[in-house]
């Protein structure tokens, strides 16, 4: 009892604090040995209990464990153990409580002794005291300075400024006199006040210089209450049996002409609300669907794409921006990118000598090599698109930054890609013997076979090419023929000029010149050495066959297109068989059937109805444009001009990047600029079927998935991709992921077999991923 006694005495001038109650569950009194009236009762209530089990229950339990409001309190303990005692009364409110410091836990383990115990000890002092002074004597020893008078003089406190002394004198006469206050006017008396006004002292007179304010606006909280009227409870109770028909009365109701008049009128709102239910729940919460979706997304990207190869080179892509990616569409694991230079809108104006003398140049990468270049086709300018011919992957197509459109034939060239050591469907080919000495060269130059007038070409820089399919045609009037060569002769080019140009690298028919003329022209046009002659026929003399000028319908003002999507083009390249297409390279390259055809055809052309004059256009200002590349005739001046678009729609804040049609239906088109896409479909004129809300992030490209009709990747000018599946999501990408610290400027997917397929991916640092 005495030792209860002093446990009350001791808390109440040691400090609550130290005191932290707890529930012990019986699941914790049986994991620490604490079961209460078995291993801790009220006479013996203590328990001792090592911090390392505690935390281990911690990290086990987690939240559910009885220690977890207090495990702060356990992780800053300086002991080993801690004291639990078991509060049979419930001092504290519950069960048992925590003892949270070494002295009050001795002070619980070892209170003080009772008064006759005492007694005892200091009569044992007293014994022990005496002893020792009987047999000891004091023993003088001279004092040892150990430094503590110069610790106690610097403590100490001295006053070094001399003090000021005042004497108050008065008669001795007025000692013990009464003192009587009376009011006064100190004015009224001379000296009877001193005035201390104010002055402005320099030496204290700061300059602010900056200051720093905040405010906080605080909501003006006001408390209201109401009370409803208490009224007096009435039990109802209603009910009622549903109407019983005979069999007559049944018979007349079906038959009657007024459910027939009803069913008739509620039929087609009964199958629209039937189709909405099969298509949508219609009780679905989409408030806490959408929190769901938001809590599970979180910020962090996902690692959908993963990382194969880079691709860069220090010299021809230093500070230099990737411009357009294509993929070899033979030859496995070839790779080929060109690279502009990161001007800015004064250096475009005015460029400067420096920027007039570096190399523009494409690149052709091998998966075999990232660290070298396989081949490197020489431009005359800038190539910001370019193109493969899907019938003979040799020839190649670029835009270049000044407008003119150039050709390049490669076939010399074809088996020192061929012998490259290219990556398929995840396994590496064997590698044809080549020397050393071959290895160690530098890359092969390929300079351009074939460059447009600059005369007849695009005003300003090429944003968008196309090859237009080899079974048809267009002449003059933008009117479609069959194409009996099965070759892709025919190009389409767009710029920001306000100019769409259509244009034929066959030979075109000119009025016959004297013998002498042609041997002229001969000599000037001989090709340089090295130089296929594949297009010698078009040097300095290359014009456009088809030109369309997009125009305002109610303005003069006109449209300046930036991308250009036929509905009639190649999804893919269709290659049966890999021998069969490198036959018909072969065949392509020995007979030089380009400048054998000539335009217009010798024999009549079979007119096609079929084919779709249509094309979708992205401008510099947002705007998607629905046209058709069909010629007519002025009624007024008899000439022949191009039609105004028929349909056009403002979605993005920016210029389009990206106008594609989808590798899977030949009318739905994917748009992509500014902060926003769009899909649209041929044949629905009242704007898109699906546009997405505009996000934190400005979009610059995007690309169809070639796999899943439903999924498209769209890249984004903080570095990183966006892949939707409008299966599962259509308000937000189902999977991002980081590819680049720099803007993403193209992306192009490529299958290399059912079970491996890659997607390249280049930033605006010359970096090809």
């Amino acid at each position: 009892h005495s030792k209860f006694v002093y446990h009350a005495i001791l808390l109440s001038f040691i400090g609550h604090p130290e005191i932290f109650p707890l529930v012990f569950t019986t699941k914790t009194q049986e994991i620490f040995n604490c079961r209460v009236d078995e291993d801790v009762t009220e006479e013996n209530c203590f328990k001792l209990i090592k911090k390392e089990d505690i935390i281990q229950d911690l990290k086990t339990r987690a939240a559910i464990s009885d220690f977890h409001p207090v495990k702060r309190v356990i992780l800053e303990y300086p002991g080993e153990e801690l004291l639990v005692v078991f509060d049979a009364n419930f001092q504290y409110g519950q069960n048992f409580y925590l003892v949270a410091s070494e002295e009050a836990k001795e002070n619980f383990l070892k209170p003080p002794d009772t008064a006759e115990e005492k007694e005892e000890k200091s009569e044992e002092e007293k014994e022990r005291t005496l002893e020792v002074h009987a047999c000891k004597r004091s023993v003088h020893k001279p004092w040892v300075s150990l430094g503590s008078e110069k610790e106690v003089e610097e403590e100490s406190v001295k006053g070094y400024a001399t003090k000021i002394k005042y004497m108050f004198s008065r008669a001795r006469g007025k000692f013990g006199a009464p003192i009587g206050f009376t009011d006064r006017n100190a004015s009224h008396v001379k000296d009877s006040y001193v005035e201390c006004t104010s002055y402005q002292d320099k030496t204290f007179s700061i300059k602010l210089l900056e200051r720093d304010v905040g405010i906080q606006m605080v909501p003006k909280v006001k408390e209201a209450s109401t009370q409803t009227k208490w009224t007096y409870p009435k039990n109802a109770a209603t009910q009622y049996s549903s109407r019983q028909l005979s069999y007559e009365e049944l018979e007349e109701s079906l038959s009657s002409e007024k459910l027939k008049e009803f069913v008739t009128s509620v039929h087609l709102r009964m199958e629209v609300a039937l189709q909405q239910n099969e298509i949508m729940n219609a009780f679905f919460d989409d408030w806490k669907a959408l929190a769901e979706d938001e809590s599970s997304s979180g910020d962090k990207s996902d690692v959908y794409l993963q990382a194969y190869q880079s691709f860069t080179d220090p010299d021809y892509l230093k500070d230099r921006s990737i411009s357009c990616v294509r993929w070899h569409p033979i030859i496995h694991g070839i790779i080929a990118e060109s690279a502009t230079q990161r001007y800015s809108d004064e250096e475009r104006i005015n460029p400067s000598d420096k920027l007039l003398l570096q190399d523009s140049v494409i690149i052709f990468w091998s998966f075999s090599d990232p660290t070298r270049p396989q081949l490197i086709l020489e431009c005359p300018h800038d190539i910001y698109c370019f193109q493969f011919s899907p019938s003979d992957p040799n020839i190649i197509a670029g835009g270049c930054f000044n407008g003119q459109l150039v050709l390049w034939d490669i076939s010399k060239n074809e088996e020192r890609l061929q012998n490259a050591k290219s990556i398929t469907v995840g396994v590496k080919k064997s590698v044809v013997n080549m020397d050393d000495d071959e290895n160690d060269t530098e890359p092969p130059l390929v300079r351009y076979c074939a460059c447009s007038s600059i005369e007849c070409s695009h005003k300003t820089v090429i944003t968008d090419i196309h090859w237009l399919p080899d079974h048809f045609e267009v002449n003059r009037m933008g009117i479609t023929f069959e194409n009996r060569a099965e070759i892709c002769v025919q190009l389409v080019t767009c710029s920001p000029d306000c100019l769409i140009l259509f244009w034929d690298i066959r030979v075109t028919k000119t009025p016959s010149k004297p013998l002498f003329e042609k041997a002229k022209e001969k000599k000037i046009f001989d090709m340089p050495p090295g130089v296929p002659d594949t297009f010698k026929h078009l040097a300095l003399s290359w014009k456009p066959l088809l030109k369309i000028n997009l125009c305002k319908s109610d303005t003069r003002m006109e449209y300046s297109p930036i991308k250009i999507c036929l509905l009639e083009q190649h999804h893919h390249y269709k290659i049966l068989d890999k021998a069969q297409s490198m036959n018909k390279q072969k065949a392509l390259a020995k007979e030089k059937p380009y400048a054998k055809m000539s335009v217009p055809s010798k024999k009549p052309l079979k007119a096609l109805e079929s084919i779709s004059n249509n094309f979708f256009v992205g401008t510099k200002d947002g705007e998607i444009i629905y046209s058709d590349w069909k010629i007519k005739i002025d009624s007024n001046s008899g000439k022949p001009v191009s039609k105004k678009p028929s349909h056009k729609y403002f979605i993005h804040d920016e210029a389009v990047n990206t106008v594609q049609i989808s590798p899977f239906f030949k009318d739905i088109v994917l748009s992509v600029g500014g902060w926003n896409f769009a899909i649209w479909k041929e044949g629905v004129t009242d704007g898109p079927i699906l546009e997405s809300s505009c996000m934190t992030q400005r979009y610059t490209t995007g690309h169809w998935s070639l796999t899943r009709p439903g999924v498209f990747f769209i890249g984004r000018d903080d570095g990183n991709i966006e892949i939707w599946d409008l299966l599962k999501k259509t308000h937000e990408p189902a999977h991002f992921q980081n590819i680049s610290e720099s803007t993403i400027t193209c992306i192009s997917p490529w299958i290399a077999s059912s079970k491996q397929q890659f997607l390249a991916v280049s930033d605006d640092s010359g970096v090809l991923h």
